[in-house]
């Protein structure tokens, strides 16, 4: 009785990425937050393997990856690209309760679903039947970002709030609700108001000085749509002067054939990258970032003094990074290109005025939300 008092409490962590790499990015800094208020933390993780994350140290499972077939998340593919049939699924599915008893958590946390991740309903349902059965049964929280994509079928809503209430102990929202609330995204929030609790932005802490300063820094996430911006960034640093220093990140996920294309067309000015564990040491060194509006990228643009030149992802019918860019707009704190029609030309004009105008001091939002999401999760299961 005494040895099952002391140990460690358990937390069962799934997340599943399936296009860029902020949703691992952001579950691996809750997980190490976990970690460092003494929580035993198992993260399991559905996607394809990304540099870094989850931290050393983290125990992972990793289930047979899958990815998105297209920009518009409307089918899921092997690490091949090809589409997953019935006997697949069924694997991971049972991987993932094999892992789950495994476990025998005290503490369960899914990111993004129900809220969004319907693509992983397939083993999350039978998930949360295990949870529901199990004895003691485990506390269960949703990790959300705190903008939703829009534009969902009708029913979905419904859905989910029935969800939230049948099985969900708390809804861990990773926003400061003085810049953007769920409800601004979801409308019948009010309907699950009494399980949310705001946590902050899921921020990387406060990055050293830079060991290597660039002027100007072009990145695209986890590189697998953001070609178009990378091939703009890179024309445009020939249209401008030579003495300013770019790095252009692809990231991990761009294909290696134009990975290849983007180092034969460079001009001298420009260093290229798939990835760079210090991003955000060299973000506080830049005069201006060219990036997507991504829930990470932008956590880490808050933390400094770079001017931000945002062209928000929204192939797909995509919104959540439209409506994060548009608020950052009216706060005085980055300019917007449109992601169609985007040209070297246009590209160069942006960093033209970004240039010329002054530094913004760093905003004043709350970026601590992996120690508070640690923090609230371990006032709800003492």
């Amino acid at each position: 009785m005494a040895e099952s008092l002391m140990r460690m409490p358990r937390v069962f962590f799934y997340v599943q990425h399936l296009l860029g790499i902020g949703h691992i990015a952001r579950a691996s800094r809750i997980a190490g937050a976990l970690v460092r208020d003494g929580f035993d933390v198992t993260v399991v993780t559905g996607g394809l393997p990304v540099p870094g994350f989850p931290a050393d140290g983290i125990k992972t499972v990793a289930l047979p990856p899958v990815v998105a077939s297209n920009a518009g998340f409307l089918g899921l593919a092997d690490s091949n690209g090809v589409a997953v049939d019935e006997a697949f699924l069924s694997r991971r599915r049972d991987l993932l309760l094999s892992a789950f008893r495994d476990c025998a958590p005290d503490v369960v946390v899914i990111e993004a679903f129900p809220f969004g991740r319907r693509q992983m309903r397939f083993e999350l349902l039978p998930l949360l039947e295990a949870v529901g059965k199990a004895y003691p049964r485990p506390k269960l929280f949703s990790s959300v970002r705190d903008i939703l994509q829009q534009n969902r079928k009708p029913g979905r809503d419904e859905e989910t709030v029935a969800l939230v209430r049948k099985h969900f102990d708390g809804v861990l929202v990773h926003g400061d609700p003085n810049f953007v609330r769920l409800e601004d995204t979801f409308p019948l929030t009010s309907d699950i108001a009494s399980k949310i609790r705001y946590t902050g932005m899921v921020a990387a802490a406060r990055a050293a000085q830079p060991e290597e300063t660039f002027d100007i820094i072009a990145s695209a996430g986890g590189g697998a749509v953001g070609l178009d911006l990378l091939r703009a960034a890179n024309a445009a640093a020939a249209m401008l002067p030579a003495k300013l220093r770019w790095l252009l990140i692809s990231g991990p996920n761009l294909p290696e054939a134009d990975f290849i294309g983007l180092a034969n067309t460079r001009p001298g000015n420009v260093t290229l990258a798939r990835f760079r564990k210090d991003f955000p040491s060299l973000l506080r060194g830049a005069r201006a970032s060219i990036s997507q509006a991504g829930y990470n990228t932008v956590g880490d643009l808050l933390q400094t003094d770079c001017r931000a030149i945002l062209i928000p992802f929204v192939a797909g019918g995509e919104t959540e990074q439209t409506v994060r860019a548009e608020r950052l707009k009216a706060l005085g704190l980055a300019d917007i290109l449109p992601e169609a029609g985007l040209t070297p030309e246009i590209v160069a004009d942006a960093v033209r005025t970004a240039l010329a105008r002054p530094r913004e001091a760093p905003v004043s939002l709350d970026l601590a939300g992996a120690q508070k999401t640690a923090a609230i999760i371990r006032s709800m299961t003492g």
